[in-house]
Parts: structure tokens; sequence; C-alpha cells
């Protein structure tokens, strides 16, 4: 399975010292040169997880100058480097970006539905009490985002 990540999801599980949540569901992970340089440009969340030997740096083959224009270029790496690879999951948050890896025919997963996910494969038996340790740690999510995912995760 091959699957591309922005920076975000990565920083989110390192913030909660929750990295290994990434490697149990896709086993490998793939990001671009541009998501390692962001992560590694400040001592901070994911600064050091990023060098986990389950996560990948590959470089991308063709730029894509339109996502460039629209996107942060760790976005659009993203989105590239998933299109060239044919990725089967396409790890990204930030609403653009999701869109536009919608729209390019990615399959798109955010840091909520890998929490899901996580819970429903027994690799944790709560989502809450990370969303929660995420939020302390610099995430945000609107009330509404956060009751709805609760509630789908069956958790209120």
């Amino acid at each position: 399975m091959k699957t591309v990540s922005n920076t975000t999801p990565i920083i989110s599980f390192s913030s909660i010292g929750k990295i290994e949540i990434l490697k149990d569901i896709f086993q490998e992970i793939i990001i671009p040169q541009a998501v390692y340089d962001e992560i590694k440009a400040k001592k901070g969340y994911g600064y050091n997880e990023v060098d986990s030997h389950f996560i990948k740096i590959a470089s991308i083959q063709k730029c894509n100058e339109t996502f460039l224009e629209q996107l942060d270029i760790g976005e659009a790496q993203t989105i590239m480097l998933a299109k060239e690879i044919k990725a089967d999951n396409t790890l990204i948050d930030e609403q653009l970006g999701y869109t536009i890896a919608k729209e390019s025919g990615l399959n798109v997963i955010r840091t909520l539905s890998i929490l899901l996910k996580a819970k429903e494969n027994n690799i944790i038996s709560e989502v809450k009490p990370l969303i929660d340790e995420m939020i302390v740690k610099g995430r945000w999510y609107s009330r509404h985002v956060y009751y709805a995912f609760l509630k789908k995760a069956n958790e209120i």
C-alpha cells in the first residue's frame, strides 16, 4: 500500500507521541522533500519522528505549476508525488489541499479519519483523549467538527 503524507498528519501524531499509529495503519509513509524540509525547519513536533524508519522521502519527477500557485509547496508536492506514484492513500488535512487532491482523483484521508480507522482496527480504544491532546498541543477543530467526529466514533 502506497501512502503519501503532507506535514500535518505527521506533526499531529508526533505531538501526542503516537506516530506509530501511522505505521500500524499504513506500514510505510512516503513524503516529498518539501514536507521533510518543512518539518525539519524548526525543532518541534515531528522533528525527530520524521526520521523514523517507516517514513521515506521521495523526489517529484514532474512539477505542476497550477498546484504550486494554489497551495503551499508541501501540499503541492504531496499531491504531485501521490499522483506520480499512484498512491493508494494521500494524507492531507488542510481544506484546499484536500479538495484539490480529491478533484485530482486521489483517495484523501484526514487525521481524524486515521484516528477512527485506528479505533476500528483496535489499535486504540478511544479517539477522544487523543483528539483532546492534539488540541492542547495546537491542533484546532471547530466545535461542530469536534462533536460530529466524536458522535461518529460513538464516544458521545
